[in-house]
């Protein structure tokens, strides 16, 4: 009974000592427990802030030039207005960027480049436009783009999603159905199988060109650091014009660079005969290129520059340069590695 009695107190002694260093200081020097406290409330501070979605007031954007030919200021007089770089909404379009890439993901790009996937199946709400093509609720044309299915649904899609627009893949629902997040729209949806390519979880997107079909001008920018991005080439550039039958805008929105040609051959309107080539071609959706000046003569020699570049819309849907500068995007945007952004 004694010895019962001993290991009873032996082991509130021992639980008392354990509760009185719970309750002693992390250290008896106050200067020393005040930085630790600093520390530890720096340390949260940075964990919220990373977790803070970025903001256009958190890019950084200078100018390091790597291609400084027919370069432009940042704002410029064009017949009896000023043009300008929209560098706030390129900000935006940055922070978007950054913001969508902070979390590991699994991309895919939706592909469906003259049908060769198969054409889409038609949207539930669809109407005819300028062009005699079906498009969907939100003007997405059905020609060249894949199939959006709302989760749940496999009988028709919604909605339709243009060909080299970015996803992130979630999950393999059905044999010949996926899952996917979007990146260059919103929203979830279930896409059959063959109209994405995977590209996979190690991709990084620090090479985006901007292209905008108000000012007529595009602009090239690298990422150099967190939030931190370096302008890399400014210039004139012409883009798509609304002509129908042939001619379309430029669309606005995120694709991926998907398919490099060093020489894009185009026909003459309205028939299957060649007319001459696009030089250094860099195609991000449908037949839209970013390319030098067009050669009306399949065997003509590269033409530099072009007096209508930075005027007005007058390509079939593509984004005209001067011949050096696609040369330099072609070389420096990798397929599959990289962004074209159109603005308005």
């Amino acid at each position: 009974m004694k010895l019962y009695v001993k290991l009873i107190l032996l082991t509130c002694c021992l639980a008392g000592a354990s509760c009185n260093r719970q309750k002693e200081p992390k250290s008896s020097d106050p200067a020393e427990q005040r930085r630790l406290d600093s520390l530890e409330t720096i340390k949260k501070a940075e964990e919220e802030a990373r977790k803070k979605p970025r903001t256009a007031d958190d890019i950084e954007l200078d100018k390091d030039l790597a291609y400084d030919k027919h370069t432009l200021a940042e704002s410029y007089p064009y017949k009896d207005t000023t043009r300008i770089f929209q560098l706030d909404k390129i900000k935006e379009k940055l922070a978007f960027v950054e913001n969508f890439q902070r979390a590991p993901a699994s991309y895919v790009v939706l592909q469906n480049r003259k049908n060769q996937n198969q054409e889409a199946p038609l949207v539930k709400s669809f109407h005819r436009n300028e062009y005699t093509r079906i498009s969907d609720s939100l003007g997405t044309e059905r020609y060249q783009s894949a199939p959006l299915f709302a989760l749940g649904e496999t009988d028709r899609p919604r909605i339709y999603g243009r060909d080299g627009t970015l996803a992130k893949l979630k999950s393999s629902d059905t044999l010949d159905m996926v899952q996917v997040e979007g990146v260059s729209f919103e929203g979830a949806w279930q896409v059959p199988k063959r109209y994405i390519k995977t590209i996979g979880d190690s991709v990084a997107f620090h090479h985006v060109v901007f292209v905008d079909v108000t000012n007529q001008n595009i602009l090239t920018v690298e990422r150099t650091g967190d939030c931190k991005w370096a302008i890399k080439s400014m210039n004139p550039a012409t883009t798509g014009q609304h002509k129908p039958p042939y001619a379309q805008e430029t669309p606005t929105g995120i694709f991926v660079v998907q398919e490099k040609k060093t020489k894009m051959y185009y026909y003459k309107d309205g028939s299957t005969s060649i007319e001459g080539y696009a030089p250094y071609a860099s195609r991000f959706t449908n037949g839209a290129y970013v390319h030098g000046v067009p050669v009306n003569n399949p065997k003509g020699a590269i033409i530099e520059s072009s007096w209508s570049l930075g005027t007005t819309p007058r390509s079939h849907m593509c984004v005209r340069n001067a011949s050096s500068h696609a040369k330099f995007v072609f070389d420096w945007a990798k397929v599959f590695n990289a962004l074209v952004i159109v603005i308005e």
